[in-house]
């Protein structure tokens, strides 16, 4: 309990995320014009084969503050039709329901990037290497400094080859959402029930409910791919079966994190993968894996 507690505490960070406007000129380009496109040619553009392409170039859209000012909420939504803008807020691996906005494949596998090299993933992976390294040195990995560069690498190594399977590949294939969607307007059980489901139903690009491949099927690939290259890993059948039902099992722990922790501390940006790291690694642990 000691470790889960302090892991835990390195998963936690401030976030913020404000860009600065663009030039409408810079983003949309002037080659064959003077002036840029009118704000309304570039919003019905979104409705055509184009629209990746164009929204691709759109600047982000001014953030409100949860309690702004009149003038201030006034001046946010002239600036947004002065310029044409896209909500990058979508961006994220926890959205809110009321953010319907589709990704892209190339915004699913910059999600996966994102969370692999994310300050705070790796601030926790190598705090639970040394953790782990610390407690017991006659690991697989080796004693010492050795030992926990290896194991902090192969972690690392496996988080990436979970989100490249889990947030981009099999989302990308299926038309899958791949973001944990929060029902913060919804009763207490009500958003229990969702977190727990959430680990077989999903949600496509369209807004339809959908079994949730991605999780599914990144739990078994994860554990096979594992067996491959993890040195001191029990890769037998048995073996491998057990950490797969362990991945299911934990699963809805990190989706009940991210669905309540922003209610209780809205200034903190957590990110549920890691505790779902910090849980299978005790279950693991646990089982003796």
């Amino acid at each position: 309990m000691p470790r889960f507690s302090l892991t835990l505490m390195f998963a936690l960070g401030i976030s913020s995320s404000l860009t600065p406007p663009v030039r409408a000129q810079a983003l949309l380009g002037a080659s064959n014009s003077v002036l840029p496109d009118a704000p309304s040619a570039l919003l019905h553009a979104e409705e055509t084969p184009q629209a990746a392409s164009a929204k691709a170039r759109l600047p982000p859209c001014p953030q409100i503050p949860a309690n702004p000012s009149p003038d201030a909420a006034t001046a946010a939504s002239t600036q947004s039709w002065k310029l044409p803008c896209t909500d990058r807020r979508g961006l994220r691996i926890v959205v809110n329901s009321d953010q319907q906005e589709p990704l892209s494949v190339p915004q699913k596998g910059l999600i996966a990037v994102h969370d692999v090299i994310d300050p705070f993933n790796l601030l926790v992976t190598v705090g639970e290497a040394a953790i782990a390294i610390g407690a017991n040195s006659a690991t697989a990995f080796g004693p010492g400094l050795k030992g926990f560069g290896r194991l902090t690498g192969y972690q690392l190594l496996q988080g990436a080859q979970g989100e490249f399977f889990g947030t981009f590949l099999i989302p990308s294939l299926v038309h899958q959402d791949p973001r944990y969607r929060r029902m913060q307007n919804a009763s207490v059980k009500r958003r229990i029930l969702h977190a727990i489901v959430r680990t077989v139903v999903s949600q496509h690009d369209d807004g339809r409910s959908m079994p949730n491949y991605a999780t599914l099927l990144t739990y078994p690939i994860s554990a096979e791919l594992s067996n491959l290259y993890v040195p001191g890993i029990h890769g037998n059948g048995p073996s491998t079966v057990r950490r797969i039902v362990i991945g299911y099992a934990t699963d809805p722990a990190s989706n009940l994190v991210a669905e309540f922790l922003p209610d209780l501390a809205r200034r903190i940006h957590f990110r549920s993968i890691f505790v779902q790291q910090i849980v299978n690694s005790m279950a693991r642990t646990e089982a003796g894996q």
